[in-house]
């Protein structure tokens, strides 16, 4: 068993390079990413005004175009003729290609200026004597972009017609049932197919068949593996259809599965059947593993299982082990599932579970772990309320209480363990004899935000009373933002002494806006003397409050009063390079 698992260490291992750095075909448009990000889905509504223009007063004719989607269809339907008229292409090629390569259209209408309000006869007069290189929108057409296309425009060559071949072939895949816009990825990423010489692609498109395929089904390969087309029959694909055969997979579900938008390599799916029988899986097994999980097969051509059978050996896990979770796979995307794997693996980290433990967890609950897609760390320990220790040590008792933590649960509070209770009894004694009300929303709400012991809060306090405030105003105080507590003596002193000597309020003010305490010094001192010099200038007004001061944002303070004075923004960043230098 271990040599076993050896060799699918290095097969592994030759198949992501393989994947990487060889294969002429892009993944599919899912991601597996080691941040766990995953990908943001934007809807953008696009909305048009018809605008009405005068054409009798002349004017570019792209310009118009884009304004007018009468002058657009008027000169869509004047190259359309040309295309099919004049230079005698297909009726079908021609309309989409003046239909359908938007770039090109408005490139050509750009550089031509209509005269006496007549669309058409502006647009075929210009290309009776400016010919355009007619492979440009026919790329495009076929859903290349300029930048795909540019490489390969015939370097001698400007009209269609001049290469006969090419558009016999291109009428193959056409009339074969390949949309036209598909057909621009067949050419870059099998451009000599259409060289092919008469009823060559005709025969090996009937290949496909033979292999008892139904068109329809050839359809999409040809469209999602254009490779497929060159050369012999490849053996990779014959063979990957020959093992989904025998394990009782047939064709209508490789129809319904695949995507002509994805790309496939076969040769790396055959080796991820090969490896999974080679774990002992029965025809019979493996056969109900594709077949309710396709994307373990289809999803990167394989890639991403190969990635999670390496991430569990990489842990220990041996065959029969990953043998047993692909028996019991969870209903869940291969790409979620992994990423969630390697993020429970983070969270363990983060909480500092030894390696050996993470390793037997690992090894023990792959589906559960693949199955969770946990909160953060810190964010989980802030409303548990508890440390790394303690989720260490409720993870290790039940693996399962993992499943209680997954975003989108509501997740309640720990019940509290002996020395929280007791730092809270001395919490609630303070708050006592200050006069709060027992187990009311007020006492609770300070407890929540006090980070101190109780005999710190108590010294936090009395050096409020003893800055000039009378014990009742404290106690006000400390109602009010009771996170004022939470800094240490020192801190407090030299807020309200800079409070009162270097600002000139007095020590009560401090009631009109209590947050102001937890405010840094720089900010208290940036906005206040700014508003100082402000009111001296004559530009504010003179009894602006402090919470109308303070609780804005910096934008909104600069919008609101910086900006009323010329050189208001020029004293700002002066006084704030200042008090943030020191």
């Amino acid at each position: 068993m271990n040599s076993l698992r050896t060799t699918r260490i290095q097969d592994f291992l030759k198949w992501v390079s393989l994947y990487l750095t060889q294969s002429n075909f892009r993944p599919s448009k899912s991601k597996l990413s080691a941040s766990g990000s995953c990908y943001i889905l934007r809807h953008v509504r696009l909305c048009s005004t018809e605008t009405v223009v005068n054409l009798k007063n002349g004017g570019n004719l792209g310009f118009l175009a884009r304004k007018s989607r009468a002058v657009r269809t008027e000169a869509q339907a004047a190259l359309l003729e040309y295309l099919h008229s004049t230079r005698g292409l297909q009726f079908t090629d021609a309309e989409n290609m003046s239909k359908n390569s938007p770039e090109f259209f408005y490139r050509l209408l750009g550089r031509i200026d209509i005269d006496n309000a007549d669309v058409s006869r502006s647009l075929t007069r210009f290309l009776r004597y400016h010919p355009i290189n007619e492979f440009e929108p026919f790329f495009e057409s076929i859903g290349l972009k300029s930048s795909e296309y540019s490489p390969l425009l015939p370097r001698k060559l400007m009209f269609l017609s001049d290469d006969l071949l090419m558009l016999e072939n291109y009428h193959v895949l056409c009339n074969y049932g390949i949309d036209r816009n598909k057909i621009g990825k067949i050419y870059k990423e099998a451009t000599e197919i259409f060289g092919y010489a008469y009823g060559v692609l005709q025969s090996k498109l009937q290949s496909f068949q033979d292999l008892g395929l139904k068109q329809s089904l050839v359809v999409k390969i040809i469209a999602s593996s254009p490779y497929l087309l060159r050369g012999n029959m490849n053996e990779k694909f014959v063979g990957i259809l020959r093992k989904l055969k025998i394990a009782g997979i047939h064709t209508d579900w490789l129809e319904e599965h695949i995507s002509v938008g994805d790309s496939y390599n076969w040769q790396c799916m055959v080796e991820l059947v090969c490896l999974l029988s080679e774990l002992g899986l029965g025809e019979d097994e493996l056969g109900k593993l594709i077949f309710e999980h396709p994307d373990l097969l289809l999803e990167s051509s394989g890639l991403v299982t190969f990635c999670l059978f390496g991430f569990l050996l990489k842990f220990g896990s041996t065959n029969s082990e990953i043998r047993n979770l692909f028996i019991q796979f969870p209903q869940i995307p291969i790409v979620k599932f992994t990423k969630n794997l390697y993020q429970c693996h983070i969270f363990l980290i983060e909480i500092g579970m030894p390696l050996q433990d993470i390793c037997m967890i690992t090894r023990s609950y792959p589906p559960l772990l693949g199955s969770c897609e946990l909160k953060k760390a810190k964010s989980l320990m802030g409303v548990l309320n508890c440390g790394k220790s303690r989720l260490r040590q409720m993870i290790k008792e039940d693996p399962n209480v993992l499943k209680k933590w997954i975003l989108g649960r509501r997740v309640d509070r720990l019940p509290d363990p002996s020395r929280v209770l007791k730092l809270r009894e001395i919490k609630t004694d303070f708050l006592l004899s200050l006069g709060f009300v027992e187990k009311s929303k007020e006492m609770e709400r300070a407890i929540k935000k006090f980070r101190g012991k109780g005999v710190e809060l108590q010294e936090r306090f009395d050096c409020l009373v003893n800055t000039g405030l009378s014990r009742e105003e404290a106690i006000s105080l400390v109602k009010l933002a009771p996170q004022i507590l939470n800094q240490s003596k020192d801190i407090i002193e030299t807020k309200i002494n800079h409070f009162v000597k270097e600002m000139g309020y007095q020590v009560t003010d401090l009631l009109t806006h209590p947050p102001l305490m937890s405010y840094t010094t720089e900010r208290v001192k940036l906005r206040i003397l700014t508003y100082k010099w402000l009111k001296d200038e004559r530009v504010v007004h003179p009894k602006l409050s402090l919470s109308t001061l303070m609780s804005c944002s910096e934008q909104t303070f600069i919008r609101l009063y910086v900006n009323s004075h010329p050189r208001g923004l020029e004293f700002w960043e002066r006084l704030k390079e200042k008090l943030y230098s020191t």
